[in-house]
């Protein structure tokens, strides 16, 4: 074999030959990359040619859908209104701190009022009867009368705390969504203020980007921009805005708006500050929470740790034990 390949290569006509492959396979492609690079071009030209047309399809359909209103506002069922209406639940259900905590959850306008007095009336009257009808009909756990009816009562009772408990705890997740964004909605709009934006389209333009961290933050400030387009006064807009959202940095940014509109102070400045402020107060609420772990993990450690941990020490001595008796 080795005498073979030796032979071949002192061989002049096959190192011709080889030579001669080698210049027609090089000539090939030569000849053939152009035309794969023609081919390519080609494609990635339709390509974009398809993608452009999606592209004017989709505007061409958002354009169409312009005059569309979205309502912001949840609208209740006729029955609601009617309900409300013919017990005139808004005397003596309706409290200027549920409207506000109904504004801060995210429900705005006389329509989110009215489901609230409805559910106000609903929810407690429904679990009074249910739980009357569980404790006399279904099981009556052996307790006397009157027990029964302070079980249904009670049943009341906590119907009538119901929905101020699910407005707490939609207000407590809309803050901590909006507390999380905050910061980085400061600087998006400093960087637009300092850019030569106005005040409002610097809203507008903040509330486009701010949408993939925050929905509710996105509104705020989307409803602050219409605000400051159509209200009289553009301090009401601000007060507005901390009222909706009931946060101290939405309450120190409408401070410094509304003194660098009435004394013309520079609003990057302020901006700049409260921004920094912001993601300290998030950094230090994160090692707040980092410094609460320990006490919370001594009851499972304690309760579910210690006896494992007893137990694998102690059962081999045991073991040893019982085996020499």
């Amino acid at each position: 074999m080795i005498t073979l390949i030796v032979s071949r290569i002192t061989d002049p006509q096959f190192l011709l030959a080889l030579l001669a492959a080698v210049a027609a396979a090089a000539t090939v492609l030569t000849i053939a990359i152009p035309l794969t690079e023609g081919s390519s071009l080609q494609r990635r030209m339709k390509s974009v040619a398809t993608e452009r047309d999606k592209i004017r399809a989709r505007e061409r359909e958002r354009l169409n859908r312009q005059d569309e209103r979205v309502s912001l506002r949840h609208e209740p069922k006729a029955f609601m209104r009617r309900i409300v209406e013919r017990f005139k639940l808004g005397d003596w259900l309706g409290t200027e701190n549920a409207k506000r905590q109904l504004a801060m959850a995210g429900y705005r306008g006389p329509q989110a009022e009215i489901g609230f007095l409805f559910f106000r009336l609903a929810v407690p009257v429904g679990l009074f009867f249910f739980a009357l009808f569980y404790v006399f009909v279904v099981n009556g756990f052996g307790q006397s009368f009157m027990i029964k009816v302070g079980i249904a009562i009670a049943a009341a009772y906590l119907g009538i705390k119901a929905p101020e408990i699910f407005l707490s705890n939609q207000i407590s997740k809309r803050q901590s969504s909006m507390r999380q964004a905050f910061p980085d909605a400061l600087d998006l709009l400093l960087i637009c203020v300092e850019s030569g934006m106005s005040i409002e389209h610097a809203f507008r333009k903040v509330s486009t980007e701010i949408g993939s961290q925050s929905v509710a933050l996105a509104e705020e400030f989307g409803l602050c921009t219409a605000e400051l387009s159509y209200l009289a006064e553009r301090k009401v807009a601000y007060e507005n805005l901390v009222l909706r959202t009931g946060l101290e940095g939405v309450k120190s940014l409408s401070t410094a708006l509304v003194q660098a509109e009435r004394y013309g102070t520079p609003i990057g400045t302020a901006l700049r500050t409260l921004a920094q402020e912001s993601r300290d107060q998030r950094m230090n609420a994160a090692e707040k929470k980092a410094a609460a772990l320990p006490p919370k993990l001594t009851v499972p450690m304690i309760i579910f740790f210690l006896p494992v941990l007893f137990v694998i020490i102690l059962t081999p001595a045991l073991i040893q034990v019982f085996k020499w008796k």
